[in-house]
């Protein structure tokens, strides 16, 4: 059935026809809706119909699908036909997908620069094994005052050390034997300037500190520590040269004893482990280093509190003389029981000779007891106990 539409062109107009919406799905639903089109006035409809058509009963051909083309080519467009919509602009940059080429650093102005080789830095040396060396300025001046000590002669003898020791050195002028003892290692008696200079500067004690120097002056060759048998050289030499101690020069008995005290007391305070072996840091912790710098410029012996102080030594060893009614320098449990008018119990008295060890801080310090036959005490653990 054909129906003519007699009208203008505007009323077979789609936006005019006020037509629903189709979905593809209405129009696979309804066969019909193409015939329906092509009668509202749709004639270029009528070559796809045809064409859906052959493709349904398969006489497709190329001769048909030609004609389609030519009929497609023919459909109305919204736009003219001379007319193309525009590009999109293209960027200067290029795309964003394509990886831009860096520029090399210096173009850009950058502070980093590209270098073919690497730079190898020099590293100065900063561990020295025997101590860092001196400075050149440093070294200069204490050359000068070697030379001003050691012009003229051959050599100096021990009694003419006594200035290079505390001058140049600054340690205490009692350290002049053990200096030159450690120096002429092959007992000439006489110490030479290059000798002198191979020790002092050679060693690096120029730029030690003074704990460091007497540490090392004082020490054996390859020890890590101080033993009590280290100290005699300096206290011998002590007792030799101070004015305060001028009157026991005629008694070595007592000096002895003196010296053995003074020992005794510098372990007691400084060894805060126990093991009677005295290492740099306690040596460093403690106030032995002020003690002999002290004793080394006053006259009066006995305001030198620590360690030195005669009037201390003669309190411990009265004590002590007074406990050893044999006088045989040990003192049984009877003869400590007496001590301070009997102020001590037996229970205290049976501590003590079972050498328990005592807190001190966070280390634990051992009575150190020489023991005759496990029952008698020495002067050595009277001043332990005593201090």
């Amino acid at each position: 059935m054909k129906m003519e539409v007699v009208g203008d062109v505007a009323s077979q107009d789609p936006d005019l026809l006020q037509l629903s919406e189709r979905s593809p799905l209405a129009l696979n639903s309804n066969p019909f809706l193409a015939e329906e089109l092509f009668s509202f006035g749709f004639p270029s409809l009528k070559p796809v119909k045809n064409l859906l058509n052959d493709v349904k009963t398969g006489s497709f051909s190329n001769a048909t699908a030609n004609s389609a083309v030519s009929t497609a080519t023919s459909l109305p467009s919204t736009f003219p036909s001379s007319s193309t919509p525009p590009l999109s602009p293209r960027s200067t940059s290029g795309s964003p997908r394509i990886v831009k080429q860096r520029s090399s650093p210096s173009l850009l102005g950058s502070p980093l620069k590209l270098v073919s080789e690497p730079v190898r830095e020099v590293i100065p040396q900063f561990y020295f094994k025997n101590g860092c060396p001196p400075p050149n300025e440093l070294k200069e001046r204490c050359l000068f005052a070697i030379d001003q000590y050691f012009y003229g002669h051959l050599g100096l003898q021990i009694h003419e050390f006594k200035a290079v020791t505390k001058d140049i050195c600054k340690l205490p002028s009692f350290f002049s034997t053990a200096l030159f003892r450690k120096i002429d290692i092959n007992d000439s008696g006489i110490v030479t300037r290059d000798q002198f200079v191979n020790y002092w500067i050679g060693g690096n004690l120029l730029t030690m500190d003074l704990a460091t120097r007497v540490y090392t002056v004082l020490k054996k060759l390859h020890c890590r520590y101080l033993t009590q048998g280290d100290f005699e050289p300096i206290l011998h030499k002590l007792l030799a040269c101070h004015p305060g101690l001028e009157f026991l020069r005629s008694t070595p008995e007592f000096q002895e004893r003196y010296a053995e005290t003074v020992v005794y007391r510098i372990f007691y305070y400084i060894n805060r482990s126990g093991t009677g072996h005295l290492t740099l840091r306690e040596l460093k912790c403690g106030n032995l280093i002020s003690a002999m710098q002290h004793v080394d410029e006053e006259e009066d012996i006995n305001k030198v509190l620590r360690y030195f102080s005669y009037e201390h030594f003669y309190v411990i060893y009265c004590k002590f003389w007074e406990l050893d009614t044999e006088h045989y320098f040990f003192i049984d449990k009877e003869n400590l029981i007496r001590y301070g008018n009997h102020a001590l119990t037996y229970r205290i008295v049976d501590r003590i000779f079972s050498q328990v060890p005592r807190l001190r801080g966070k280390w634990v310090m051992k009575i150190l007891f020489t023991l005759y036959c496990q029952r008698k005490i020495n002067h050595w653990n009277l001043v332990w106990n005593t201090v």
